[in-house]
């Protein structure tokens, strides 16, 4: 049974919820009396806890009808899952705008997931904080999959200066998503690098660094934008050198010039919990951490070092 007061606001909230169902022809009344009283329970105590399920749950009723039907609402999801669902929802997709939808899908159907578990206390923090970072890193990873092509067939693929080789665009994950810590309500930091300055090898040719400026304003607007279908993550990039006023983008010997000479005390803390997302076996990335470990960890420290550590 729920506690009197859940009894008091389910009572309220059925009629609300059945005509929300029923505009996305889902029949609730009908599903609901197919339950058993645990199933029941646990239905009524998520739905009485969570907004957000309340309103998303109708929008994809044939999939979680059946896993309420067959009690895996709490089970752990994970990279696979993300993979496998966006593949479903992006099966058909061509322009950005189905892209954008299909994201948003794929949240939908995963954040439900997250917060049934955590609502129901079938999960530990560290299963939800690392659900969430796995998340984000599938929408980051697969987003610029699929924009990159386009970006080819318009520009030509970005070429190092000196040493002719392809250049790839690496985005480090920082703070909470460096850490595999998101929680429901996190937006993610991103930082966004690429090896060596040159130009596109197309027919319209660009300079890397305007090819990677675009490529990532693209990236930010397909997690962050707000559509009839929600956002998926608030993406935040103050943490790149200079701040809101530096280059969105910035290639390694600009990076590592501006830790090593201008690097504050904060920035060489938060670089203890950046990760490479993209292309993260690579040699980009293994030098991208090179440069980034020189400037964290100091092979010397001094009195300021100390001091700027306790406070």
């Amino acid at each position: 049974m729920l506690p009197a007061p859940l009894q008091n606001h389910w009572h309220t909230l059925q009629s609300t919820f059945t005509d929300h169902a029923a505009r996305h022809e889902f029949d609730w009344p009908s599903f609901r009396d197919t339950l058993g009283p645990a199933q029941l329970d646990a239905i009524q105590r998520v739905l009485c806890l969570s907004d957000y399920v309340a309103d998303s749950l109708p929008r994809d009723a044939d999939y979680f009808c059946v896993q309420m039907r067959t009690d895996r609402m709490t089970r752990i999801t994970g990279r696979e899952d993300y993979q496998r669902w966006l593949d479903e929802f992006a099966r058909d997709a061509t322009t950005e705008d189905d892209w954008h939808r299909a994201l948003r899908q794929l949240r939908r159907r995963a954040m439900v997931h997250i917060i049934w578990r955590d609502a129901l206390r079938q999960g530990t923090t560290l299963e939800t904080t690392r659900s969430l970072s796995e998340l984000a890193d599938v929408c980051v990873c697969r987003t610029l999959g699929f924009l990159l092509p386009e970006f080819h067939r318009r520009y030509g693929q970005p070429i190092g200066k000196l040493s002719g080789k392809p250049q790839h665009l690496l985005v480090l994950g920082m703070g909470k998503l460096g850490g595999w810590e998101l929680n429901l309500s996190s937006d993610i930091d991103l930082i966004f690098a690429f090896g060596e300055s040159g130009d596109t090898d197309g027919e319209k040719s660009i300079s890397n660094q305007e090819f990677f400026t675009r490529l990532g304003q693209k990236l930010i607007l397909a997690l962050d934008k707000k559509t009839v279908d929600g956002f998926v993550f608030r993406v935040d990039m103050r943490l790149r050198p200079y701040g809101q006023s530096g280059p969105l983008v910035m290639n390694f010997a600009s990076l590592s010039e501006y830790y090593h000479t201008q690097g504050r005390d904060w920035e060489r803390y938060a670089m203890i919990k950046a990760r490479v997302m993209t292309g993260e076996d690579s040699a980009e990335a293994r030098l991208l951490l090179s440069i980034l470990r020189s400037f964290t960890y100091r092979l010397y420290l001094d009195y300021s070092a100390y001091e700027a550590m306790r406070s």
